[in-house]
C-alpha cells in the first residue's frame, strides 16, 4: 500500500509572508495512522517530528517509512512535550479516553480518529475534558471529508434537491485489519459501532446537525465470523430525526470485494448517490495479480476497481488539511468531540434497541 516517503516537515506560509508549521505527535503506528499519513502527504504546513507507540519495533519501522525523524514506546511522554501543537491518536478504541484526557489536561490540541469512545460515558469525559482545557478539538470522521460526499452536500446545500427527506447508507467490509477490533470489549462493539459510526455522521451531514436524531431502531447478529468474535457482524439501524426525516444503515464484516461505501440521499427535488469505492474511473484485468488494489480486497486478479488514491477518496487528505488549519488559526473544526458525543449517544441507543427489538429514545 505504502511506498518508501521520506516526509519529514512540510512548510507553508501565513499571510504575512512568515513560515509556519503545525507540529504533529502521532500516536500509533498502525492501520489507520498510514492513512494520516497519506492524507498529509501532499499537504503543506505540517511536520511530525515523533510517532510513538507501545509496539517499540512497529513504531521504528513506521518512522522510518514515513522520514519521521524520532520514534518512541513514551505515548504520554510524546504527549507532554513541548515542541508539539497538535495530537493526533490514531490508536485503538480503547485507549482513546485515556490519552484524550491525557492530550487536554497537557493542553494539546487533539484530534481522535472514530469512534470518539467506545461508549456515550466515555465520549462524555472526552468531551468535558477538552472542554475544561479550552483546547481544539477535532473527530476525524473521514465519511463527511470525502471529496464525493463533500460535493454531494453542496447540492444539498444550495437547495438543488430541495428538502432531505431520507438518506440510506452502506458501510461494509470483510472484517477489521486489527485483531484487538474483534474483541468486544476492547473495541466496544461490532459492525454497527465499527462501520455505523460513518453512516450516523452521513446522515446528520445531509439532513443538518440542527435537527437532531431522536429515537433508534436496530437489528444486529453474528451470520459468519462466529470463531473470531462475540459481537454482531452484520447490523441494520434506522434513525428518526427531530424533523420527521428517516436515515437506514447497513453494516456488514462480511462483505467480500473490499471497501462497499454508498450513500442515496432522496429530496422532495431530486435524489444524489455516492459510491466511492467500486464505480471508480480506473478498471484493471490481470492474470498473474495486480498487487494491492484497495482496502479490504480479497482477490488482486481478474477484473479489478483500484481507486485512484484511497486517502483522498476516503476523506482523509481533506480531514487532515481541516484539521491543520483549524490548529494553526485557532478555529473550530466542523467535526469536534461535540459530534462524536452525539454519534456515540446514537449508538447506545442502537445496541439498548437491538436488546429490546424496539424504538429507544437518544439519551443525549
Amino acid at each position: 500500500m505504502l511506498a518508501s516517503l521520506t516526509i519529514v516537515a512540510k512548510m507553508a506560509e501565513n499571510q504575512n509572508g512568515t513560515s509556519m508549521s503545525v507540529r504533529i505527535g502521532l500516536l500509533g503506528s498502525g492501520f489507520v495512522s498510514n492513512f494520516y499519513m497519506q492524507g498529509l502527504r501532499d499537504l503543506a504546513g505540517w511536520e511530525v517530528p515523533v510517532v510513538a507507540s507501545p509496539n517499540g519495533e512497529n513504531a521504528r519501522k513506521f518512522a522510518q517509512t514515513w522520514g519521521i525523524p524520532e520514534s518512541t514506546t513514551d505515548m504520554e511522554g510524546t504527549i507532554d512535550r513541548p515542541d508539539l501543537d497538535l495530537i493526533i491518536l490514531g490508536v485503538p478504541n480503547y485507549v482513546h479516553k485515556d490519552l484524550a484526557i491525557r492530550c487536554a489536561r497537557a493542553g494539546k490540541h487533539v484530534v481522535c480518529t472514530k469512534p470518539l469512545g467506545r461508549n456515550r460515558q466515555e465520549a462524555k469525559e472526552m468531551l468535558e475534558a477538552v472542554r475544561a482545557a479550552g483546547v481544539m478539538h477535532g473527530y476525524a470522521e473521514t465519511e463527511v471529508f470525502s471529496p464525493a460526499v463533500i460535493k454531494a452536500h453542496e447540492y444539498v446545500a444550495r437547495g438543488g434537491i430541495g428538502k432531505v427527506l431520507t438518506v440510506r447508507s452502506r458501510e461494509a467490509h470483510s472484517g477489521p485489519h486489527g485483531d484487538w477490533f474483534w474483541n468486544r470489549e476492547l473495541s466496544g462493539g461490532g459492525a454497527l459501532l465499527d462501520m455505523g459510526c460513518h453512516t450516523i455522521e452521513a446522515a446528520r451531514y445531509f439532513v443538518g446537525k440542527d435537527n437532531p436524531v431522536v429515537e433508534v431502531i436496530a437489528w444486529g447478529d453474528r451470520l459468519f465470523h462466529h470463531d473470531r468474535t462475540d459481537a454482531e457482524d452484520n447490523a441494520a439501524m434506522m434513525m428518526r430525526f427531530e424533523g420527521g426525516q428517516m436515515a437506514i444503515s447497513e453494516l456488514s464484516w462480511i462483505a467480500r470485494g473490499g471497501l462497499d461505501l454508498r450513500n442515496e440521499v432522496y429530496g422532495t427535488e431530486g435524489t444524489i448517490f455516492t459510491d466511492i469505492t467500486r464505480e471508480t474511473p480506473v478498471k484493471v484485468f490481470s492474470r498473474p495479480g495486480a498487487g494491492y488494489v484497495v482496502e479490504k480486497a480479497d482477490a488482486e486478479t481478474g477484473w479489478l476497481f483500484p481507486p485512484v488514491d484511497e486517502a483522498w477518496i476516503y476523506g482523509f487528505r481533506e480531514e487532515m488539511k481541516h484539521f491543520l488549519h483549524c490548529a494553526a488559526t485557532g478555529q473550530t473544526p466542523r467535526e469536534t468531540f461535540e459530534d462524536g458525543y452525539v454519534v456515540n449517544c446514537i449508538l447506545d441507543a442502537a445496541y439498548l434497541s437491538m436488546q429490546t427489538k424496539r424504538w429507544e429514545r437518544v439519551q443525549l
